[in-house]
């Protein structure tokens, strides 16, 4: 049995959960969003609590994953997600204009990363006068996948750790040739 799948969802008050045969709406004071559930997993709300269960034993691999993906769904458009990237290098620097992303990354050229609508992007220099975006929103899977394609761009390296990384990510340097001697 699933532990996380027999888990109940709260739902808290100012949202509202809507369910019209296999889609589920979710509507929130930060938004909307909507999730088709698979066949053989069906949800069931009473009394402000979501509940996920399978209708046969086949299907029980998609009993955790349905619960997990509407909580997060719940968890969006009540709070939100945010997710920030460090930009370390020197020279290595981040410009906002409008909904276009202006980065400059070592390469002969600018990268310009155009950012959906559904993101919001705010760029802030650290202490260090090394740049942070910051990206939010309310779908928790797409504002992953906006992040590792922005990330994507310059991977850091592991000799200098210059790069793309995520604020809390450690990078392990490698030593050099002037160690080996």
């Amino acid at each position: 049995m699933s532990k996380v799948g027999k888990k109940v969802i709260a739902i808290p008050s100012g949202v509202e959960v809507t369910i019209n045969g296999k889609d589920l709406t979710v509507k929130g004071p930060k938004g909307q969003l909507s999730y088709t559930f698979l066949e053989g997993v069906d949800v069931s709300v009473k009394d402000n609590e979501l509940t996920v269960f399978v209708a046969d034993e086949e299907k029980k691999n998609l009993w955790g994953l349905t619960r997990t993906l509407i909580a997060n769904m719940v968890e969006g458009v009540t709070h939100g997600y945010e997710k920030k990237l460090l930009i370390m290098g020197v020279g290595f620097a981040a410009k906002l204009e409008g909904k276009k992303l202006t980065l400059s990354l070592g390469f002969s050229h600018k990268v310009n990363f155009d950012v959906p609508a559904s993101i919001d992007v705010k760029v802030e220099q650290d202490a260090k006068g090394n740049f942070v975006i910051t990206l939010a929103g309310i779908d928790k899977q797409y504002l992953g996948e906006i992040t590792a394609k922005l990330k994507a761009l310059k991977k850091p390296e592991p000799y200098k750790g210059k790069g793309i990384r995520y604020v809390d990510e450690f990078i392990k340097l490698k030593p050099g040739k002037a160690t080996k001697k």
